[in-house]
């Protein structure tokens, strides 16, 4: 095994380490570390754009992505069951003002810059959170759904894998290979929902291997997104949060699509 390999599944390994046990926890605890990880990634955003966290908008862009990541209805009765999207929206209005008090200096255009990530990120980690608050199992299969894909993308694209898929974006991936990936998640969730029998989605067997399918596409079309979006700021990797595997953006970038698709559906 050489060292980037070794380094990549010691790392990978710690991370899974610290994520698994607060998963399986759920309850605040994993709300609030997952809140932590929405405002990390919120904050590669905004490094791969030259935008510095630690001033007002950089601040204000990683708060929008927490109160739209977590469940504030839960912590503040007297706010409506869509709590969390109207303190976004207030949080935007906040960043908007930037443009009021820097005329000139700051237009639209740049402000729409830090709101898009809020909201790109904070859509994504809520529905994380709102399919740990229905069950760990909506979670878990969402997870071998993007893990099965990943993994069946990668092997089989790199065995038979001729015809490019987006060369201009992602200059590996094959269509051979995002086919690929939508066999084994497909695969690997039937074999889940044999194994957990506590798993419901409200379809039947048949039509949730077919929406698992569609999730498919859409973790595959979110990594893509994320490669389309380094490649317009010349960088490799998100962030170095975890060596060996990038940053926070780079390990949720399919999770952040998939999770609201499954919203969607109403699987959770």
């Amino acid at each position: 095994m050489n060292r980037d390999l070794q380094k990549r599944v010691i790392f990978g390994a710690l991370a899974l380490a610290v994520f698994i046990p607060l998963l399986i926890i759920g309850g605040v605890a994993f709300q609030l570390f997952i809140g932590f990880l929405a405002m990390v990634a919120t904050a590669e955003l905004l490094k791969m754009n030259r935008l510095s966290p630690s001033s007002i908008e950089g601040i204000l862009a990683m708060l929008a992505a927490l109160v739209l990541t977590l469940p504030l209805e839960t912590y503040l009765p007297f706010l409506p069951l869509d709590g969390n999207y109207i303190a976004f929206a207030i949080v935007v209005f906040f960043m908007m003002g930037a443009i009021v008090f820097n005329v000139g200096q700051y237009s639209y255009s740049e402000v729409v810059f830090p709101i898009a990530s809020s909201f790109y990120v904070g859509i994504g980690f809520h529905n994380l959170v709102g399919a740990r608050m229905d069950s760990i199992n909506k979670v878990l299969f969402a997870l071998f759904i993007v893990w099965a894909t990943d993994t069946g993308a990668y092997m089989i694209g790199r065995q038979i894998g001729r015809k490019k898929l987006m060369p201009k974006v992602s200059p590996n991936k094959t269509v051979e290979g995002f086919l690929g990936g939508i066999l084994s998640a497909v695969l690997v969730a039937a074999l889940y929902m044999l194994i957990d029998r506590q798993l419901t989605t409200g379809y039947s067997f048949f039509v949730t291997l077919g929406l698992v399918a569609i999730f498919s596409v859409f973790a595959q079309f979110g990594d893509l997104v994320e490669s389309a979006i380094k490649r317009h700021f010349g960088v490799k990797d998100s962030g170095k949060l975890i060596p060996g595997h990038g940053g926070i953006l780079d390990r949720f970038d399919s999770m952040i699509f998939v999770f609201p698709i499954m919203h969607f559906f109403g699987l959770f």
